[in-house]
């Protein structure tokens, strides 16, 4: 899930994964269908390098995934 309030629009997602994430009429990335599609370590990777830390990742009980970022 791409939080859109957060999201910078870096591209980061979109140049990693462009099947996966796509940009919307205003410049913030959505993720697709094809984002169901990539490993669970593959989607952290990704949201690990967001800088405005915008992609959440879900295991499938719908948990949110811990990143293992450090806060601020």
């Amino acid at each position: 899930m791409v939080d859109k309030q957060s999201c910078l629009s870096s591209g980061r997602c979109l140049r990693a994964e462009p099947r996966a994430f796509v940009e919307d009429e205003d410049h913030l990335a959505e993720a697709t269908a094809a984002a169901r599609e990539l490993s669970r370590e593959r989607l952290v990777e990704i949201a690990r390098n967001c800088p405005s830390i915008a992609i959440t990742v879900f295991d499938d009980d719908g948990n949110e995934v811990d990143l293992g970022r450090s806060p601020g």
